[in-house]
């Protein structure tokens, strides 16, 4: 009998325990990062030349086996634990399955043969920064400038897909100058292109083309002049709430936190509290963001290529930053850090990348005050105070502030920041009134200008709205006359609904602003007392969608940013907006590709998909740094209760 080798043994055990506690939605934990790391290198894929691994985290298990889990008050049986794993080798992507019970195993091994890349690496990121640097080429052109070496930062960009028949993983290099201020994405060196094979990490194409004047440093620098956090006010609320693991409970509220490297917090079976019923009811069963798609207005041959897509490419979680205690977060706030896989399958750390805190935000949850009452002045009024679960996730020059915030009234607020500094380009001309052509942005000082750009953040509802068979409706707003009823009123009209329940995909591709209406998810097997389906309102955002054409090669790539609201049937594998490989993707695979089947969506297991957009545009407020620019959306009980929760 062969010898089990003792690391194995130990982390088999170590797994073993840890899946017999585990929520069936827990992220990996170091242990099992390192376990899958040592299964992989154990494997035949250890003999292919430079292994490395993009994407790993948990293999989720069947929605309908997690919900019976759920159900169950006897969990004292582990829960099959298994990763998904995404490693390069060999010039190929392969897609493992990994099954961690006991020494565990790869159970799938797939080679993709199809359109696109896994993500970056942060190695991948680092060496292909550093290689322009060697470069003899790039030394004589910072050299003819006059500026020196070790005060340039070369910032990696992904590069897109512009139609090209065969593709390969490539990178483009921006420099920026640092002399003089930390502020590197204010000055930057104009005119000089360079494009990297990243398999070869070697430089394919380098082109110097011209010389422009490089921004002034003076008053780029975006260090406050007040940055003592004791002073700062802090949110004195008790914590209410209870952590255990990844499952937090506070208030009328149960949900479970998540994290990955490509989608940064996920939220998980979200119940609330029903006093009237006095059982948790199910609202949301999985939540985050799918995709970002964020380009730039240049079509000029420094910028064109500049169309993110930051999850896809980067990772949210692989940028998520360390929350700052007392400035990112409140007193009050509890940490929780995230955990991922690097190139070399070791586990990584994110210190602090997710906090939770009470927030009294000195609005008011509800009031009311009478004086019909003979004798008497009634008045009764509740503060609001919610809870927030926050992560920041820093990609290159932007920070976006991803909140969700919930409501003891049921609802749940989605909200999104952005800040951080602009992403600029030199300039020869000082003042508009230089200008001969379109800059594609705004002068923000001498030799600096912000080129103009879009956000649209996508993101994934799994909605189980009191169940997992849902319905979509549109509840659209329309002018009557009161003539047209046979009413006799000295009114001319006034207004009535009409809800449309969506029957197939197309149905439930929506673009907003238009016209009013409102955006409800139901349960059709579910009625309140007075005999209304219970449901949930979608209240959205800015009415923002894509305004580039539709066979431009970056709207083809991000087609679903077309509609702000899609709805299609639910599907295990279809969680990423524009496809798991977004890099160089031909958006040949992704939302827009999924609805198009026009699957039935009427009482049945549905997801939404809402993109918070921002067509924007900046201004010299926004310079060095930017004040943050909020949006977002909002899930509100739309006849789920009986009565308000907040007064049962």
């Amino acid at each position: 009998m062969a010898r089990i080798p003792l690391l194995a043994l130990v982390l088999s055990l170590q797994c073993w325990v840890i899946a017999s506690l585990s929520h069936p939605l827990d992220p990996l934990n170091p242990a099992e990062i390192n376990h899958i790391r040592h299964i992989v290198l154990n494997s035949h894929l250890a003999t292919l030349p430079n292994l490395t691994f993009h994407f790993v985290e948990i293999d989720e298990p069947e929605k309908k086996d997690v919900l019976k889990w759920l159900s169950s008050n006897k969990h004292n049986k582990p829960f099959p634990r298994r990763a998904k794993v995404m490693v390069r080798a060999g010039g190929e992507t392969r897609e493992l399955v990994v099954d961690l019970t006991g020494p565990g195993s790869i159970t799938s091994d797939h080679v993709y043969r199809g359109h696109g890349y896994p993500p970056f690496t942060f190695q991948e990121l680092y060496q292909a920064s550093q290689l322009a640097k060697k470069d003899p080429r790039f030394k004589n052109s910072l050299l003819r400038r006059g500026l020196n070496l070790s005060e340039v930062s070369c910032i990696p960009l992904t590069v897109g897909w512009f139609g090209e028949d065969v593709t390969y993983r490539a990178l483009k290099i921006a420099s920026y100058y640092r002399g003089g201020t930390i502020n590197i994405y204010a000055r930057p060196i104009g005119g000089i292109s360079i494009l990297i094979d990243v398999e070869t990490m070697k430089i394919i194409e380098y082109i110097d083309r011209f010389k422009v004047p490089l921004p002034p440093a003076k008053g780029s620098d975006y260090q406050s002049t007040n940055q003592n956090l004791s002073s700062f006010p802090c949110n004195q609320t008790d914590r209410g709430f209870r952590i255990e693991g990844h499952k937090v409970r506070w208030g009328n509220w149960n949900f479970h936190v998540g994290f990955n490297a490509r989608a940064g917090v996920i939220i998980s079976t979200a119940s609330v509290y029903d006093a009237v019923h006095k059982k948790f009811r199910r609202v949301l069963y999985r939540g985050h963001v799918s995709e970002t798609f964020v380009p730039y207005m240049d079509p000029t041959n420094e910028w064109y290529f500049r169309t993110f897509m930051d999850m896809g490419e980067y990772g949210f979680g692989r940028s998520a930053d360390s929350l700052e205690p007392l400035a990112d977060c409140p007193g009050n706030a509890v940490f929780m850090d995230g955990y991922m896989a690097g190139a070399d399958g070791r586990p990584q750390r994110v210190d602090r990348a997710i906090c939770i805190f009470e927030r009294y935000t000195g609005d008011v949850a509800w009031r009311h005050m009478e004086v019909g009452v003979p004798g008497r002045t009634i008045r009764r009024v509740e503060p609001e105070v919610n809870l927030v679960v926050r992560m920041v996730a820093t990609v290159g020059n932007y920070d976006y502030v991803l909140d969700w915030e919930f409501q003891q009234s049921g609802s749940i607020k989605v909200g999104v920041g952005l800040t951080g500094v602009l992403a600029m380009k030199a300039t020869s001309y000082t003042n508009t009134d230089q200008t001969k052509q379109d800059l594609f942005g705004t002068f923000l000082a001498n030799n600096i200008v912000a080129v103009n750009h879009d956000h649209f953040l996508t993101y994934y509802l799994d909605l189980d709205v009191d169940g997992t068979d849902n319905s979509f409706i549109k509840a659209k707003f329309g002018t009557k006359r009161t003539t047209s009823i046979g009413i006799k009123s000295p009114r001319k009209s006034y207004w009535t609904v009409v809800k449309e329940m969506a029957k197939t995909e197309a149905d439930g591709r929506i673009r907003l602003g238009s016209k009013p209406s409102e955006l409800l998810v139901v349960n059709t097997n579910k009625m309140t007392k007075t005999g209304n389906y219970v449901g949930y309102r979608l209240i959205t955002g800015q009415p923002v969608y894509s305004l580039l054409s539709d066979d431009d090669y970056p709207q083809i790539r991000a087609a679903y940013t077309k509609y702000q609201v899609w709805v299609t049937a639910y599907n295990k594998s279809e969680r990423w907006a524009a496809g798991f490989y977004a890099d160089k993707n031909r958006g040949d695979d992704g939302l827009a590709v999924w609805s198009s089947r026009n699957r039935s969506i009427a009482n049945k297991d549905v997801v939404v998909w809402y993109t918070v957009g921002f067509h924007h545009i900046p201004y010299q407020e926004d310079y060095p740094a930017m004040p943050t620019l909020h949006d977002g959306f909002q899930l509100r009980p739309a006849n789920f209760f009986e009565r308000n929760p907040l007064l049962q």
